[in-house]
Parts: structure tokens; sequence; C-alpha cells
């Protein structure tokens, strides 16, 4: 660990100084979405030691009495085809099987849940009594960018993100190393067993953990990697993107993609642009979605909430 950046203070709402520079972007050995390797400089910033929590977004709500997403039920004619039947308030919620089911389609696990927000991340009858200290879920990006203007902070580049994540470590493909569990050690909430039908955690938690409960990395940054995705402000695209003017080897404070770019080509009816997500989250799986890395991206619509996404903010400048 980068002991002289480390934070001191790991309790929700810290905030940690990063140097900035530049960096190796990206990994070859996983997903192709993560590829080529790029060098990329950022900018100095602070950033959250932790996700946000679930009493920080409650101080935010109470303080301004803003509704998130996920609590106002969508407009049928933003979404052709839609049944106005079905256009209720509610979100994503993972489900575990009972039984192992086919790995391409994750409705055998992911389904819409009226009445599923923050304050009730598993459905209407469920709480987050006990679960303060937890990364706030079911908020999409604009509720995300609510939260971070009224913070007075913003949410970090994919760039300044990973940048972050990899806590001073160049090349590794963990933020502790090139190792998922050195000397069988468990550095991250992520899943245990085959996903997502058995888990073999000694708790039996197979959702979030409250934030802080795992190793902070060199930074002193905690849950950078699994427990949930985090929202970051670029449109993702599968390219890399082009380098400023002047820049010959090295992108600096790169912005990935443009929203027409980031539109999903097997859903160009519903023209939704989408985010780069990052980190992983506790359902990421040695079997399944091996996304619990500083490199690993994933493109998420910006109307879709779900009980694994959350976020962390950043301020800009040294």
């Amino acid at each position: 660990m980068n002991t002289a950046l480390a934070a001191s203070d790991m309790s929700p709402g810290a905030m940690v100084q990063i140097p900035g520079g530049t960096f190796t972007m990206g990994s070859e050995q996983f997903y192709p979405e993560e590829r080529p390797l790029r060098r990329v400089k950022v900018d100095p910033f602070r950033i959250d030691a932790t996700p946000v929590t679930n009493a920080q977004f409650a101080a935010f709500i109470a303080a301004t009495g803003y509704r998130t997403l996920a609590e106002i039920a969508p407009d049928p004619r933003l979404y052709p085809g839609l049944d106005p039947a079905l256009a209720m308030a509610g979100s994503s919620v993972f489900t575990k099987p009972t039984m192992p089911v086919p790995l391409d389609d994750h409705t055998n696990w992911w389904a819409f849940v009226p009445g599923a927000d923050w304050r009730h991340p598993t459905g209407p009858d469920s709480t987050i009594d006990g679960l303060m200290d937890h990364p706030v879920v079911h908020v999409a990006f604009e509720d995300a960018e609510a939260y971070a203007k009224w913070a007075g902070k913003a949410l970090p580049t994919e760039a300044e993100w990973e940048f972050a994540a990899r806590g001073g470590l160049e090349g590794s493909e963990y933020a502790w190393g090139d190792e998922l569990a050195p000397g069988g050690a468990i550095l991250a909430n992520h899943w245990h067993g085959l996903f997502p039908f058995a888990s073999t955690k000694a708790d039996g938690n197979y959702r979030t953990t409250a934030v802080g409960a795992f190793p902070p990395n060199g930074y002193g940054l905690s849950d950078m990697i699994g427990n949930v995705w985090e929202w970051t402000r670029d449109w993702y695209g599968t390219g890399t993107p082009a380098k400023p003017k002047g820049s010959c080897c090295v992108a600096a404070n790169p912005r990935g993609a443009t929203l027409r770019e980031s539109l999903d080509p097997a859903a160009l009816e519903v023209p939704i642009g989408r985010k780069v997500l990052k980190g992983g989250s506790h359902l990421c799986a040695v079997n399944y979605c091996q996304r619990y890395r500083p490199a690993a991206r994933h493109p998420q619509p910006v109307d879709t909430a779900t009980s694994h996404i959350g976020f962390r903010c950043i301020v800009r400048g040294g």
C-alpha cells in the first residue's frame, strides 16, 4: 500500500487526494471491451474514500425532497411497445435461483420489481434498517448526478476512476496485485461459489456489505472493487477515444465516447444512452462476469437502476 496516500479517515464522506499522473489503462487478459492497453494521463483530484452510503443519500433526500427515477412511473410514450399497464415505479432486483440456470439469459436472476427503490432494496416490503452504512443502490445515472451536484462534487470519468482504483499499482490485473485471492485472502465483496445459484459465503449474505469491510487499496480507497458497480460520467464505447491534438502517445484526461456511440445497437427503437460502470459488484464470480478489476467496464442505460449499482464522487484539482 502507498501509505503516504492512504486515507486516514475511512468513514463515509471522507475524501482522499489522488496525485494524478500517467498510467496504463485497460487490460488484454479478460474481455474485448477492455482493449487495447493505452497510456493515459489524469490531473489531480479528490475522491470519496467509500461509495455513497444509504445514510449519506438519506441526508440528501431529507435536504432536497428529491425522488429517484425508480420511485417515478415511466412515461410509456418514451418506450415504444411498452404496455401502459406495466409502466410502474420500481427497479431491477437480483433473485438467487434455487438450481443451476443457463448463464446466457440474465432474466434467470434479474427481475423488475414494482416498489423496489433505494429505501426498499429487494422490494416494497424490504427496508434499509441496519443497512445505513451499506452503499446506496437503485440509483440511476441522473440520481447519482443530482447527489453529486448537491454535495458540490462530480462523478469521475472512467480514466479517473480506473487510475484511483489501481491504487498506484502499474499493470496489475487486480487492485491489490495479480492474484484474485493471494494466499486465500478475500479482498473484495464478490460472489463465492457458482453464480447465480450457489453462494458459499459463511454468513449467507450474497448482497452488499458495509463500506470499508475489506482492506483499502494503495490510495486508501475502499470498495473500488466489488460490492457495487459505480457510475462514471463517460458515455460507453468500445473503441479507444481519440487522443487530444498535440498528443503523440498519451491521452490526457480522455472523455470516452459520444451519446450516439453509446446507444445499444440491439435496441435502437428506444435510444437510451449508456454510461460506463466500473468496479464490478457482489455478483461478479469466477464462473461469470470476472469484472472485479480496475480495467473492467460495463455499459448501463442511464434510465436503469438495479440492486447492485451505486456510485462515489470526486472533486477535481490538487
